[in-house]
This record gives C-alpha cells, structure tokens and sequence, in this order.
C-alpha cells in the first residue's frame, strides 16, 4: 500500500518543476497571426513560436508562415509586432521570423540529443495571443521519421504524449529546467497521444542558414534514417568510429541514395572518409559544397563494410535522369 503523504510529496515536487520551467520559458513564447494567398484565394492562419535572441528573432513552424504576405506576433503580455519573413524550410518544418524591437525575452536552448525516452516533457504555446497553455507528458520515442509538408522526412523526430492544441504548432518543446529540446510541429490526426517536436539541435543548424541566405542549400541523399547504437565488438571489427551510425529505414526512388546502391537496413557509418554517427551527423556534413560531386559513403551491409559513391543532389532542383 501507498503512503498517501508520498504520493503528495512527488506529485508536489513534479508540480513545481512544471511551474518554475513554464515560468522561466513563457515570456518568450509568442503568439503568431499569419494572412496570404493559399490555394488561390485569401487565408488567415495562426499558429506558436517563441523568442531565441533577444533583437527579435522567433522559432516557428515553416507550414505556420509559408506563403504569407502578412505576420503578426503577440507577445503574452499582449503587446503586438508586424514581423517579416526571414527565411522557412519546409523539408524541417522550420521557419524564423522577426520582429523589429530589441531587449525581448530570449528562450533557452537546451540539447536534443541528450533526450531520453520516459523524460518529462512540457509542451507551451500561445494559440490566443494573451494567454499561454502548457500540456505535460512525457518523451515517447526518439528517432522517428515524419513526413512534412513539402513530401520529404524530417529525421530524428521527438514523440511525445503531450497533448498540442490547436494553435499550438511551432510553439517549444520544453525540459524541466526550461530548455527549449525541440520545436512541436504536428499532431496525427485521430491517433490520440501522437505528437511530434523538430529537434533543437536540427534547427541550431537549420536557423544560422535561414537568417543568412533565407533558404537551406543542403546536398541530399533521399534516405530516411535512424540513429542507431553498435556493440564495442562489432564496431571494433568493423572499424567503426564511436560506435554509433544512421539506420537506412527508407530509400526514395531515383534518388542519389538509390543510384548509389544504399539499401534499407544498410548502416551508414562514414561520408567521404569523416565518421558519421547520427541524422544530425550526417546533415551537417552533406553541405552545399557536396552538391554535385561524387562523395564516398561507407555502409556496413550484413557484416560487411561496403564503400559506394553518391552524388548528392540539392532538393530544390530535380534529378537529371
């Protein structure tokens, strides 16, 4: 049997980690109004985001402000912003705005990867501008794959039961020491409990492209991929540099990935020589400057390490048959 006094005394402390990481991070979340043209005619939309520097820069999602001709963003103190469009990229769903005022309450980054499956998790948005909402739950998987808007997988996505509602989209994905751990961007519609949250760590690489040249120049493979553990010994005779690689779990067609012979279930676990030991890994290392050249990949297939050439492409053009 239970002490009932326990059982008071953690729901007490869970209540006040919950409390004092709202109260740190909800200052900087902010309520987005978006208006524009879509599917031919006029739309309004809104949505979340949140504050990450403090001259004005804010988080959201790419599908909560691509398209638009007009921003809005409402502070939860109330105070209203016409912010411009800095730069989006719908394969993360992943977009920054920015609104032209300086000393505004920035949020804190925490680390994605660092994220374990049971941890806490506390989703914040601001769906009526005047008023933040907070659900809590906890993190459900990691390494998932979502399809977004524009037809590709964003990789290495958060799962969590924490209920998103509506106008919550772009809004953070917090810890309990008020870390921003990922940027919520959809919820499956008649799957209950299903959430999802872009990886911080995604856009702190996604964001300093975004704000310089508005759009990500990235080289693409076509592959969808999973972070994925490998035993000392099996790394050891396989030379396999920390002992971590990318899971193939998918393979687009006639994409780079293909041609170069990349199967699904294929490890990868090196990119032109350097070692390759997660989707955010191996993101970083597929550059604009990739774009075009034949690059060698290393995969272990069936306990065998294989090394194939891919020339890795840039999504925003088509492939050359």
């Amino acid at each position: 049997m239970t002490d009932p006094e326990s059982d008071l005394h953690l729901l007490d402390a869970y209540s006040r980690a919950v409390v004092e990481a709202v109260e740190k991070l909800s200052p900087s979340v902010v309520h987005i109004q978006v208006s524009g043209r879509r599917t031919g005619r006029e739309q309004e939309g809104n949505g979340s985001g949140f504050i990450f520097a403090p001259d004005g820069f804010v988080l959201t999602n790419s599908h909560v402000v691509h398209g638009s001709n007009r921003i809005e963003a409402v502070l939860v103190d109330g105070r209203r912003y016409s912010a411009d469009l800095v730069g989006d990229d719908p394969d993360t769903d992943l977009a920054v705005v920015r609104v032209h005022e300086s000393g505004l309450p920035a949020a804190r980054l925490g680390d994605s990867d660092a994220l374990r499956v049971g941890q806490v998790a506390i989703a914040i948005g601001n769906p009526l501008g005047f008023q933040t909402t907070v659900t809590t739950g906890v993190v459900s998987a990691v390494g998932r794959s979502l399809r977004s808007q524009s037809g590709r997988l964003i990789d290495n996505v958060i799962q969590t039961d924490a209920a998103l509602n509506p106008g919550n989209s772009g809004g953070p994905l917090i810890n309990t020491r008020g870390e921003v751990v990922g940027v919520n961007t959809a919820i499956i519609l008649g799957a209950q409990g299903l959430c999802f949250a872009t990886p911080i760590n995604t856009a702190q690489y996604v964001v300093p492209r975004l704000i310089r040249d508005g759009r990500i120049h990235r080289g693409w493979l076509g592959i969808a991929g999973q972070n994925t553990k490998v035993p000392p010994h099996a790394a050891h005779l396989l030379g396999i540099a920390g002992q971590q690689g990318v899971l193939v779990v998918a393979v687009e067609p006639g994409s780079p990935a293909e041609r170069a012979g990349i199967r699904e279930r294929d490890l990868l676990v090196e990119l032109d020589g350097k070692p390759v030991s997660s989707v955010d890994d191996l993101h970083r290392q597929l550059t604009e400057e990739r774009i075009g050249r034949a690059t060698p990949i290393t995969v272990v297939r069936r306990s065998e390490r294989i090394v194939l050439r891919a020339i890795p492409a840039d999504p925003a053009y088509p492939i050359n048959n």
